[in-house]
C-alpha cells in the first residue's frame, strides 16, 4: 500500500482508514503538483501528467446517519486482499471517481472496478457487448439515425447522455418525440432494442454483485455483471419476457435512491463486515 507521502497532496484514503474511508465531492483542494506517473507500453505524454487532480482529502467519521458516509457524490474506497475497491454514485468520464481509479492504475496499485470497465459499462452498446463476452444474455442492439421498430427501448448516444436515461416506445408518435429529444433534432444518433409486445422491464440495485428485496429472482446475473464489470455499485436493467431475463444497461446509482435493505448491505461492506 502506498504511504501519504505516495498519493497527491501526500494523503493516501485507504492508508488512512482501510475500511471505507470516503471524501466528499466538491473539497478538493488543488496544488498543481503534477501527478508522478510510470510509461506503459505505449508511453504517456507530459500533457497525460496533469489529467489527473490532486486529491487531499479528510475521511469523513462515523456516526450517527452518516455511519456509512452514503452521502450525495462522496466516494469510499475499502481494501481487500490487495485491492482497492472504489465505490460511488458514478463513475462516469472525467468524474472524481474515475479519476481515482486512474490514479491507482497508473501508480500500478490493483484497483476494481478498471477505467476500461467504467467507460464500458455506461455507453449500452459497449456494455452489451462486453457483457455479452462476459455470458450474460443481453439484448439486441441497434444503432440508428431515425428508424425505430416497435416496442422498443431507446437510449441516447450523445455527449451528454446517460444510460439512466431510457424510454419504452409502444407507438409511432411517442417514438417520434422521444428520438427528436435524444438526438436533438437529428444531430446525433441513438441506441434501439427490439423487445415483445408482452416484455416488462425490470430495474435492480446489484452492491459487490448481491441483490436484495424482490431482485432475488436475478441474483445470479447481478452476480456474472460484478465479475463482468467489477463495478461495487450499479443500477440494472432487465428485460424480461417469458422464462427469460435478458440485459438492457448498466447505470449510475444513487445513495438516496438505495432501498433500506441495500443501504444495509451497502453499509456492512464499508464497515467490512461482510465480503463474500
Amino acid at each position: 500500500m502506498a504511504s501519504p507521502s505516495q498519493y497527491p497532496g501526500g494523503f493516501d484514503p485507504v492508508s488512512q482508514r482501510k475500511n471505507g474511508a470516503s471524501w466528499e465531492s466538491g473539497a478538493a483542494a488543488t496544488t498543481g503538483a503534477a501527478l508522478p506517473l510510470q510509461p506503459g507500453p505505449g508511453g504517456v505524454s507530459a500533457v497525460q501528467e496533469h489529467l489527473i487532480p490532486d486529491i487531499h482529502r479528510e475521511p469523513k467519521k462515523a456516526g450517527g446517519h452518516r455511519e456509512a458516509g452514503l452521502f450525495r457524490d462522496s466516494i469510499h474506497f475499502v481494501e481487500r486482499d490487495g485491492i482497492t475497491h472504489v465505490i460511488s454514485e458514478d463513475y462516469s468520464y472525467k468524474s472524481e471517481p474515475y479519476y481515482a481509479i486512474l490514479n491507482y492504475e497508473m501508480r500500478g496499485k490493483p484497483v476494481w472496478p478498471s477505467s476500461s470497465a467504467v467507460l464500458d459499462a455506461y455507453v449500452v452498446p459497449m456494455c452489451l457487448e462486453r457483457a455479452r463476452l462476459g455470458g450474460i444474455p443481453v439484448c439486441q442492439w441497434e444503432i440508428s439515425q431515425g428508424y425505430v421498430p416497435l416496442p422498443s427501448i431507446i437510449y441516447g448516444l450523445n455527449y451528454f447522455a446517460t444510460s439512466a436515461d431510457f424510454a419504452v416506445v409502444r407507438d409511432g408518435e411517442k417514438a417520434k418525440e422521444v428520438t427528436g429529444h435524444v438526438t436533438n433534432k437529428g444531430k446525433y444518433p441513438f441506441c434501439y432494442q427490439k423487445i415483445p409486445m408482452d416484455a416488462t422491464i425490470h430495474t435492480c440495485v446489484g452492491i459487490f454483485g448481491r441483490t436484495t428485496d424482490s431482485c432475488s429472482a436475478i441474483a445470479g446475473l447481478s452476480r456474472k455483471v460484478y465479475e463482468t464489470f467489477a463495478i461495487p455499485l450499479v443500477t440494472m436493467v432487465f428485460v424480461r419476457t417469458g422464462g427469460s431475463c435478458l440485459l438492457s444497461s448498466l447505470a449510475p446509482t444513487r445513495f438516496s435512491r438505495i432501498s433500506a435493505s441495500e443501504k444495509a448491505l451497502l453499509s456492512a461492506y464499508l464497515a467490512h463486515q461482510e465480503f463474500l
